[in-house]
């Protein structure tokens, strides 16, 4: 009697640590949702944050649209200016070659007068230019013939006058000319140096242009990349907030069907306690003791950390000792440490029934077992618990 009453109250305090654990793992799971929840929060004020940045920088691209429109219009002066720089430079160079060519002429008539002038001068020095006036006109034959020598001394010394003068004008030409070419070329030096100048300033603007627009893709890609990175954030946690609602439900699912087991196992317990008391004690011999009654058992006894595990959690479908678990589903059988459960015995699991120690795993270590379910969802319903074993044989 009083080892009945030690089972029953050992039973009693099983059961009723079975809904503080999952009550823990349910506080655990809703404390996980409650975790994803404000990582989802995090992201989406980032997400916000970001789409923020990308309206500022809208706005920035078209504030840098905006100067990318100047400074082409900019460019296109600068260009319509070297145009006209250039055109100047050309008329520029064609005055001057017109010059030169023009002087070309000038100093080979001077060049020209400049040998006929000279034997002029060496005639006159010869003889005294009054003296050969003299002489002309008096060695003439007639009063007709006096004037015709008159008329052409005159005209040979208004000749004379007049190439003098044309080869002074012509000199003086050539060095106006000149004048003319030295202004033309520092002219032509200052354009120059404007078109150098214009020139720079073209290449800036359009360095400027184009700084201007690699910055702003390349602000932009990056932008775009953080909120497709933050958006994909978004959807895994999302999906991991739905899996945690699964699971959440399920463990509800599971509590409840735990509630209606513990609802019968009481009431069984106190019927138990009942037919006790007002029952003589049965033989330990009897045969209607049932498979799972530890007290028609004999063998050592242990308390291990059970976990619940089927074919549908596993990769591999054999066991240690060769059982196919796929193909024997429903068959009992619990995996565990060889060096606290012999492997191949008989073991007698509290709640599960009598089952054979037919396979090992890498985090089954000292006090533990799994304990094999025809599926996950019996699996889930087992959960983890704590039990009483027999080793039979």
């Amino acid at each position: 009697m009083r080892a009945f009453k030690q089972t029953i109250a050992t039973i009693g305090i099983l059961l009723l640590s079975l809904p503080i654990t999952f009550v823990a793992n349910a506080e655990s799971t809703k404390d996980t949702l409650n975790r994803a929840n404000e990582q989802l929060e995090q992201n989406q004020q980032t997400i916000l944050q970001k789409e923020k940045e990308q309206q500022d920088l809208n706005e920035e691209v078209k504030t840098i649209q905006e100067t990318v429109q100047a400074l082409d219009q900019e460019i296109a002066s600068n260009e319509n200016s070297l145009a006209e720089v250039e055109t100047k430079v050309t008329e520029i160079q064609k005055l001057i070659e017109q010059k030169k060519d023009q002087i070309v002429l000038l100093q080979d008539k001077v060049y020209a007068r400049e040998d006929m002038m000279e034997q002029r001068l060496v005639a006159l020095q010869q003889s005294d230019r009054t003296t050969i006036v003299i002489e002309t006109i008096v060695n003439s034959e007639s009063i007709g013939n006096f004037f015709e020598r008159v008329g052409a001394v005159a005209t040979l010394l208004d000749a004379d006058q007049k190439i003098v003068d044309q080869q002074e004008a012509d000199i003086k030409q050539i060095e106006e000319d000149k004048k003319e070419i030295d202004q033309q070329e520092q002219l032509l030096v200052n354009k120059q140096a404007e078109l150098e100048l214009k020139s720079a300033e073209l290449e800036e603007n359009r360095l400027k242009r184009n700084q201007a627009l690699v910055a702003m893709q390349k602000k932009y890609q990056t932008l775009s990349a953080e909120i497709t990175l933050a958006e994909k954030e978004k959807s895994t946690i999302q999906s991991k907030i739905t899996s945690i609602q699964d699971q959440i439900n399920k463990e509800e699912e599971a509590a409840k069907a735990r509630a209606v087991q513990l609802a019968k196992a009481k009431k069984e317990k106190e019927e138990a306690v009942v037919q006790q008391t007002i029952a003589p004690p049965k033989s330990t011999s009897t045969s209607t003791r049932k498979d799972n009654d530890s007290s028609s058992k004999s063998g050592k006894e242990l308390y291990v950390s059970a976990t619940a595990y089927s074919h549908e959690d596993t990769k591999n479908d054999v066991t240690y000792l060769g059982y196919n678990i796929k193909k024997n589903s429903n068959m009992k059988l619990i995996a565990v440490d060889p060096g606290v459960i012999p492997l191949g015995s008989k073991v007698w699991v509290e709640g599960y029934g009598v089952a054979i120690a037919g396979d090992t795993g890498g985090a089954i270590i000292g006090h533990k077992i799994d304990v094999l379910m025809p599926s996950s969802a019996k699996a889930l319903q087992w959960g983890r618990k704590t039990v009483k074993i027999i080793i039979l044989d």
